[in-house]
């Protein structure tokens, strides 16, 4: 049976560039749940839906192929890897409903197992080891002060051609933490059962050999 390795926390702990690498580490496949919800929010953006009824989510998620396997992101045929990363800060806007909604979350689940259905996988997100994949081989939370993962996400940002303050980032970051450990379906919060992991202060390649650690002596 293929295994599951998750890795939940919030923005700017390093979770998605940590699972990534970890893949790779293990010849897994990696599976970017950010992005689909990404994906969904842009379809949402594109085809003018009212992001707070959940008939319309519903109708809209339902119609959907997202497709995160391979590095990019396809949606319904179309790579738009390049166009969520130039419209990053208004899609993370607009997500916040997204992210909150049931229905979007019950079609995701199903995509999120459905993906891992057949092949070994390095999973991140807010809900992977409490919600999608309860029976998971492994699970890791990681955190990071705020001050740390507001400056990652300020040079993130820059980065990709964006300007921020770091009072800004540091702002809307309190917010989403807030929001996410708030909300009633598939609040942001560790597995009973899973190894907490602080990235403050450490190299990504640190935090891969760590978590690489705790699966590699199983």
């Amino acid at each position: 049976m293929p295994k599951v390795v998750t890795i939940d926390g919030p923005a700017g702990a390093g979770k998605s560039t940590a699972a990534r690498r970890l893949a790779g580490r293990l010849g897994w496949q990696f599976l970017n749940t950010g992005a689909m919800f990404r994906a969904v929010t842009l379809a949402a953006l594109r085809r003018g839906t009212d992001v707070a009824s959940e008939s319309q989510l519903d109708v809209l998620t339902a119609d959907l192929e997202v497709d995160v396997s391979g590095g990019r992101v396809v949606l319904d045929g179309e790579d738009v890897t390049r166009e969520l990363d130039r419209r990053r800060s208004e899609i993370s806007l607009a997500s916040g409903p997204i992210a909150s909604s049931a229905v979007v979350r019950g079609h995701l689940l199903h995509w999120q197992r459905e993906f891992a259905r057949e092949v070994d996988t390095v999973t991140e997100g807010r809900d992977q080891g409490t919600v999608v994949f309860p029976d998971a081989f492994r699970k890791f939370f990681l955190t990071a002060n705020e001050v740390e993962r507001a400056r990652r996400r300020v040079a993130e940002l820059e980065a990709n051609g964006q300007h921020a303050s770091f009072e800004d980032v540091l702002a809307d970051q309190r917010i989403r933490d807030a929001r996410d450990a708030a909300r009633t379906i598939a609040p942001m919060k560790p597995a009973a059962d899973a190894l907490h992991i602080d990235t403050s202060g450490k190299t990504i390649d640190q935090v891969v050999e760590e978590l690489a650690s705790h699966i590699l002596i199983l």
